[in-house]
């Protein structure tokens, strides 16, 4: 279980023994946390002490208080720390550039891993977006479909790590896109380019080609790279 405590930074250590027990596989999701007076009683701390951590693993997402039941572990992490994140990267000054890159990393690999592993009903779902894609004429709701294009095939990668991190920075991310859209649509022409990029990575996906997948991919992000200059 915890150990006590006996040093500087005294909440630093409570969050990280919390930390260790959930790397340990002690403390899972869902997880009812000791009360505060057991914390205090085993690690040995002031309740003070306790109370800081817990809110600060509250702040970043790690736990929820569940008025009058206690704190426990998240159950789900899908929306923790996205805007934070995106927010502290918006402050470093992340620039087009680095997100488009960041994009390739991700999402090229993304769309060969998805179309190694996504199911029939995956596929039904992004057939569906591409459908509303092919039939939208409002630009900012095709905004939000190319969006959402984009994290389903990162989610039907089967790689949770991939999704994830794609979205710790959604902010930047549709920002990046809804701002892309508007230079490259600025020719009529380029609106129909858009979408037949958009259908040629659907295409590999569908025929379950890897290699085909991560190629479609890499052209429309090439593609796109033209207009973050």
């Amino acid at each position: 279980m915890f150990s006590p405590i006996k040093n500087t930074k005294v909440y630093e250590q409570v969050i990280e023994q919390i930390k260790d027990m959930i790397n340990q596989g002690t403390l899972n999701k869902g997880d009812k946390l000791p009360s505060e007076r057991d914390l205090v009683e085993q690690l040995q701390v002031s309740r003070a002490s306790i109370r800081e951590a817990l809110r600060a693993l509250e702040v970043i997402g790690l736990i929820e208080c569940r008025q009058g039941e206690g704190n426990y572990i998240k159950s789900s992490f899908q929306d923790n720390l996205f805007e934070p994140l995106s927010i502290m990267f918006m402050l470093e000054g992340i620039s087009p550039e680095n997100i488009l890159e960041f994009r390739k990393i991700l999402e090229v690999e993304a769309s060969g891993l998805a179309a190694k592993s996504i199911t029939e009903e995956q596929l039904k779902e992004l057939k569906e977006i591409m459908e509303r894609f092919e039939k939208c004429e409002v630009e900012e709701i095709n905004a939000a479909i190319d969006k959402e294009f984009h994290y389903k095939i990162a989610e039907f990668s089967d790689n949770v790590l991939i999704y994830n991190i794609l979205r710790s920075v959604s902010i930047l991310l549709d920002d990046f896109i809804k701002d892309t859209r508007k230079l490259i649509i600025n020719d009529q022409g380029n609106k129909k380019e858009l979408f037949s990029q958009h259908k040629k990575i659907y295409l590999a996906i569908e025929e379950h080609g890897s290699d085909a997948a991560r190629k479609a991919m890499r052209e429309h992000l090439d593609y796109t790279s033209k207009y973050t200059k």
